[in-house]
């Protein structure tokens, strides 16, 4: 039987296309074709190798989007290692946590993150830490010497569609990340979908603007490019002005962007700029309004088409299609291809029963069954077992249905907070500030925000009266328990918290009080 892995896709690919431009890394300002990129895979699939990485071993990425990220992904799979990139906006602690619960043996890092990773180095005396850039720290190695002396023919490792291919690490409800395990048939099926999705073909264009090391980008977006020989134009940060010139350079037709980055172009002067070989584009993370819509098709001419997921599922499991955007504004759309949703009645007193099925209208826990459900947590059995009961992985997210069969997202796991694309969990906010000598109690709550979608608003209470918010924001500014993006942007003092019976804190009455502040 015929073994479908990420690895064999790329295989596939390049036999195809080997003569057609595969990828564009703007920052190196680097062009290969696809027999080219394959030479560097291999190149990096043999490294690894002769640093005794075995099938199973995990190997780290720790950049912002760049072509060795893009190899190194296709490299682990070829090898049957286990791919785990890690989010570039997080801080050293956050990092190191990672590293201490994935043990990678190889970890790949860039210029622009070498501080981060010097600050927590020697605590991993295990681990091989292979620098992209020049002037490499003097504990690691150059990532290109090691690929320079790499034979460049092809790897015969047996690996398994069912084999592990990645741990992507999520925040938790109680802010310590879990490492979401993928395995290869599933992002397989993953990539099908979203290739049907967005109509995807070899003469696509796509821009790599959004996370790389997110699975939105990776398995929505890159990921399926390849699948169908389409190209990869690799932009290292989110860039208005370099994305809207890279259209028209690279005549781009179809990527990915959080609503908050779709609206930061429009805030672009596009009088010097040629954008109608853009097509299509995808988002996700939130839902768009009508006004954005209307303003993109407007100024772009493009079909827009969002995608609501997360990560323990691939992440899609929703598509609202070009045609509903408005007829259906405000809905994460229908199931996914080979995808079956339910909103069901939530359950105090543990997870939610997946034939406890709610009436058309009537909002309960969404869960979801399909083929790209991950198999679980790393080393989280019970976490596992909950997320994933009878079957049925359950999001935490409330919604409904309506009479159509289209899903609409009221609120999201766990109070979770969205800004800018990225999820944020209280919970980790208010862990750092209760750790203020200056505060007695906190709450975290997301502001509404026309430009990130969301940002952090903290309720707190004071110990010492002369606190101030100028001394909170120093005192985020300076932890390294806490990336910037997570890091309130305002703070309410209050006498005392709203909590109930059982002395939870009740933030729906918190979210009420800021909209009353805000008026």
């Amino acid at each position: 039987m015929s073994q479908i892995t990420i690895g064999k896709i790329f295989d596939l690919t390049v036999k195809k296309y080997p003569n057609k431009e595969a990828l564009y890394d703007v920052r190196k300002n680097v062009r290969y074709t696809y027999a080219q990129w394959s030479e560097r895979v291999n190149r990096l699939a043999n490294a690894l190798l002769n640093e005794g990485i075995k099938k199973g071993d995990r190997v780290s990425t720790f950049m912002f989007n760049t072509e060795e990220l893009g190899t190194a992904f296709f490299a682990c799979a070829k090898i049957g290692a286990i791919f785990n990139p890690i989010n570039f906006r997080l801080t050293s602690e956050e990092v190191a946590y990672i590293l201490s619960d994935a043990a990678p043996k190889v970890v790949i890092f860039e210029k622009a993150l070498e501080s981060v990773i010097t600050s927590i180095a020697n605590r991993f005396e295990q681990t091989s830490f292979w620098f992209i850039d020049e002037e490499k720290p003097p504990y690691a190695v150059s990532f290109h010497e090691k690929l320079a002396s790499a034979p460049t023919e092809d790897v015969h490792i047996e690996v398994n569609e069912n084999d592990v291919y990645a741990f992507i690490y999520t925040s938790g409800t109680t802010g310590r990340p879990k490492g979401v395990m993928h395995i290869h048939r599933s992002m397989v099926d993953q990539s099908i979908l979203c290739i049907a999705a967005q109509k995807l073909e070899t003469e696509d264009v796509g821009l790599v603007t959004a996370p790389m090391f997110h699975c939105a980008e990776l398995h929505c977006a890159f990921l399926p490019r390849v699948h169908v020989g389409a190209k990869n134009v690799i932009l290292h940060q989110f860039n208005p002005k370099v994305i809207l010139s890279l259209i028209e350079k690279e005549k781009v037709t179809k990527f990915f962007a959080a609503p908050t980055m779709w609206n930061m172009l429009l805030q672009e002067d596009f009088s010097q700029y040629n954008t109608k070989s853009l097509k299509l584009g995808l988002y996700g993370a939130a839902p768009m309004a009508p006004s954005l819509v209307t303003k993109l098709h407007d100024q772009f001419g493009i079909r827009l088409v969002q995608a609501y997921g997360m990560t323990e599922m691939g992440p899609a499991i929703t598509f609202l299609s070009e045609h509903d955007q408005l007829r259906k504004a405000g809905s994460a759309g229908q199931a996914a291809l080979n995808h079956e949703i339910r909103v069901v009645r939530t359950k105090e007193d543990g997870p939610s029963d997946p034939d406890d099925i709610m009436p058309i209208g009537e909002t309960g826990e969404i869960i979801v069954k399909g083929p790209s459900m991950m198999i679980g947590y790393y080393n989280r059995e019970e976490a596992t077992e909950k997320a994933m009961y009878k079957g049925w992985y359950h999001s935490g997210d409330i919604g409904y249905m309506d009479e159509e069969g289209y899903l609409y997202v009221n609120d999201r796991v766990d109070d979770m907070i969205i800004s800018g694309g990225e999820n944020i969990y209280p919970r980790e906010v208010e862990d750092v500030l209760h750790a203020h000598e200056g505060v007695l109690d906190v709450a975290v709550v997301g502001q509404p925000d026309d430009r990130w979608g969301e940002t952090v608003t903290a309720f707190v209470v004071k110990k010492d009266p002369n606190l101030t918010e100028q001394q909170l924001d120093e005192y985020c500014k300076n932890s390294n328990s806490l990336a910037n993006y997570k890091r309130p942007r305002k703070y309410i003092f209050c006498e005392v918290l709203p909590r109930n019976a059982s002395g939870k804190i009740q933030k729906f009455v918190l979210r009420k009080q800021l909209q009353e502040l805000l008026k």
